[in-house]
């Protein structure tokens, strides 16, 4: 008589992976941030669409009043903090990375726009420099010029675009449902070029700014986080997972 089928059984679950397309480190920290038990039910595929690389460019703050950083990025790449010099941050992972460097740093929104409407109501010391990467969005250095603060803009860093290997994409291929959330409007439009497009996509994308890139894609799903951060980033992933793996429960995740 053969075996009767194990109630619950991993093989009777659908295959579900999880692609994470940041830069190593970004991925394993936002990965950390899932519950081990939604982890236990998913295949983590790491296939960095983005490599961050510091340009040798020196940082001359001779006469500015401030820094703006809009990643953490910007904060790794800039190597050195004046003591008594303040950096006005996008987000809580960019501040803490600019205090954790020395920064007297000050957290001023989550988005651009945010922090532009911040500084323009605060109205701090100026002038300012924002340290940026090669591909950055939001004209922050003009717009806070044409609200009265004085400010410039310095690329400190480079994104070159990454393509997944073809090991990577037959994995991605091979399963049943894939999350993937994305975090950036460059990486979507990059991500939205691969070919992968196939109804096993369940799409996460951190704005609509984001979202906007992948419209064309065939997808399964595709939602937007309600705040553009990292922790309602993989709320939202826990929620997918939970619904594609038929868990019940689960801590929302930190």
């Amino acid at each position: 008589m053969p075996d009767a089928p194990v109630s619950g059984s991993r093989s009777k679950m659908p295959k579900v992976a999880l692609l994470m397309t940041r830069p190593q480190e970004g991925s394993l920290r936002f990965v950390a941030q899932l519950p081990a038990e939604i982890l236990a039910q998913l295949e983590v595929i790491h296939a960095p669409l983005m490599q961050v690389t510091p340009l040798a460019t020196a940082v001359d703050l001779t006469g500015y009043q401030g820094v703006i950083f809009t990643s953490a990025n910007g904060v790794a790449a800039a190597r050195s903090a004046p003591a008594a010099l303040p950096a006005f941050c996008v987000g809580q992972r960019t501040t803490q990375a600019a205090e954790q460097a020395g920064w007297q740093a000050r957290y001023c929104g989550a988005s651009a726009a945010e922090l532009i409407a911040h500084l323009s109501k605060a109205r701090p010391v100026t002038p300012l420099l924002h340290l940026h990467g090669r591909h950055t969005r939001g004209d922050i250095a003009q717009k806070l010029t044409s609200a009265g603060l004085p400010c410039e803009g310095q690329v400190i860093y480079d994104q070159q675009l990454l393509s997944p290997s073809e090991e990577a994409k037959q994995r991605i291929l091979a399963q049943d449902a894939v999350i993937a959330p994305l975090f950036s409007p460059r990486t979507a439009r990059h991500f939205a070029c691969l070919g992968l497009d196939q109804v096993n996509l369940s799409l996460i994308a951190l704005s609509q700014a984001v979202a906007a890139e992948l419209k064309g894609l065939n997808y399964k799903d595709l939602q937007v986080s309600r705040t553009p951060d990292a922790s309602s980033m993989a709320v939202m992933v826990r929620d997918a997972a939970v619904r594609l793996t038929h868990l019940e429960g689960g801590n929302p995740a930190q």
